[in-house]
């Protein structure tokens, strides 16, 4: 029996499992949001936040533990010096995941990785601003239109 086991398995190996997580959240950290399975997000989520934990540390022991589990130099560099000072007030939650539906091919479903309180780079150059400040823009635009 599987009593209190709770690594999802994802239908891959241990070692191939660990690096997809891996590459997965280093895509999270450099693109800052990122589109996969639901399965595959939930399981990403609880590695990335242990990722921004260590780098709120910021001792060169944490660093080093950071590099060890994601492979990827400049991901840690941009985990370190981008992502884990904007979180440094916050107690953890620091990733959200939308579930958007099902994929068309396999009915697979589908979600989005993002980080919380970070601003996200689209691929026109602009940068989607949080909830806070869209909502604000709304009200901008009605206010002008009175006028």
């Amino acid at each position: 029996m599987r009593h209190l086991k709770r690594t999802a398995k994802l239908g891959r190996t241990g070692e191939h499992r660990n690096a997809m997580l891996a590459n997965l959240v280093c895509s999270l950290i450099k693109h800052k949001r990122v589109t996969t399975t639901l399965a595959k997000a939930k399981a990403a989520r609880s590695v990335a936040e242990k990722m921004v934990t260590l780098g709120k540390k910021g001792s060169i022991h944490s660093r080093r533990l950071a590099a060890a589990r994601l492979h990827q130099e400049d991901a840690v560099k941009i985990l370190f010096a981008e992502i884990a000072p904007a979180q440094k007030e916050r107690r953890g939650g620091y990733t959200r995941i939308i579930r958007l539906g099902q994929r068309q091919g396999d009915a697979g479903q589908r979600a989005i990785l993002e980080w919380v309180d970070m601003p996200v780079v689209t691929e026109s150059g602009t940068e989607s601003a949080p909830a806070k400040e869209a909502e604000s823009k709304p009200s901008e635009k009605a206010a002008e239109a009175t006028t």
